[in-house]
């Protein structure tokens, strides 16, 4: 073998090599700018996506943006509200959702402050980003609990996130509103009134979901589970080194200030609001199908078997695997025994 044929072959070995050790280029979808997404900015901050060989690049866009990106092919996960993932694979047979890293959601419902209660919404004109996303199912839930129906009140689609409710409800636009921390810190300081929060209602779930195509699974079954692994670690991250969540959370809301970030920190770390065993659970199922305000939504929800779309598969394998354990310490294993429980399954 000559030497120019040796050097040649030396060459494509060594490409070989080095693409087999590149990261993989992973695109994830997130819809707002919310403690929902925590985990993601410390995996993404801390180099923990690379530590399991991804290279992660997180793109903001809301409802249905990651939707679409998953059917194009343009991402490969979305985090998103249980809610809205369950109607897109309802619809799409082609998705699938894996895990579930939050189930409580810090709302507060805001309100002009000649409005005392929630009974006195009615008539009145409430802020949401679009009728049948997150933020308006929980309103109806809320509304329902103090005896009113979605059509006791006027809604104000704005077409956006958490900011542009804030706006609308400061314009003048809108009478109330539903919002995020910090957001609703800036709205309280200007002399808002809270009507309700979330945080306070247990039986009201505002959980999220990872959603993926059921094609990129099959042909990289390890994908999820690496992500899995990758937001527990953050989680991990994120209830240990405070001011490391906080620094994470400020560089993706250049909005937010420090002081309400670390209040923000505290309304999750408190109830331990992040899933360490993030199983999809039955009861957020539920909750999504009995809350849904549009009789037709909820009799096609109703009707649709889940099990095709919701798979706890990946949680059980990395249970059994040993990694939750190996990762929080053996006092996790009475939490992975509850929450499989309580998993969504046949």
């Amino acid at each position: 073998m000559n030497l120019r044929i040796r050097l040649a072959l030396l060459f494509v070995i060594s490409a070989l090599f080095a693409q087999a050790q590149a990261p993989q280029k992973v695109t994830i979808n997130y819809p707002n700018r919310s403690g929902s997404n925590w985990p993601l900015f410390i995996a993404k901050e801390a180099g923990i996506y690379e530590k399991y060989g991804m290279d992660v690049k997180l793109v903001f866009g809301v409802h249905p943006t990651g939707i679409a990106m998953l059917v194009n092919g343009e991402g490969q996960m979305v985090n998103s509200s249980l809610e809205q993932l369950m109607q897109a694979a309802s619809k799409d047979g082609s998705l699938v959702l894996v895990g579930s890293s939050l189930n409580r959601g810090v709302f507060a419902l805001m309100a002009n402050k000649n409005i005392a209660t929630i009974k006195d919404l009615k008539g009145k004109r409430i802020a949401i980003g679009q009728v049948g996303d997150a933020p308006y199912g929980y309103l109806v839930a809320l509304l329902g609990k103090n005896g009113l129906k979605p059509r006791d009140v006027q809604w104000i689609p704005v077409g956006t996130d958490v900011s542009g409710r804030a706006a609308a409800l400061q314009s003048g636009r809108a009478d109330a509103t539903l919002l995020t921390a910090p957001a609703y810190f800036k709205v309280e300081a200007a002399g808002y009134k809270t009507l309700a929060n979330l945080v306070e209602h247990q039986d009201i779930f505002a959980s999220t979901a990872y959603i993926f195509k059921k094609s990129a699974i099959a042909s990289d079954p390890k994908l999820p589970e690496s992500l899995i692994k990758a937001h527990a670690e953050a989680i991990k991250k994120f209830y240990e080194d405070k001011p490391f969540a906080v620094k994470a959370f400020l560089a993706y809301d250049k909005n937010a200030q420090q002081d309400e970030v670390e209040r923000v920190y505290d309304l999750y770390a408190k109830p331990q609001a992040f899933e360490r065993v993030p199983y999809v659970l039955a009861p957020a199922v539920k909750s999504v199908i009995d809350q849904q305000p549009d009789p037709d939504i909820a009799a096609q929800m109703k009707a649709y078997d889940f099990h095709m779309v919701i798979d706890n598969s990946i949680v059980d394998s990395l249970v059994k695997q040993g990694f939750f354990e190996q990762l929080f310490g053996p006092s996790i294993k009475a939490e992975e025994q509850r929450k499989s429980k309580l998993a969504f399954r046949k």
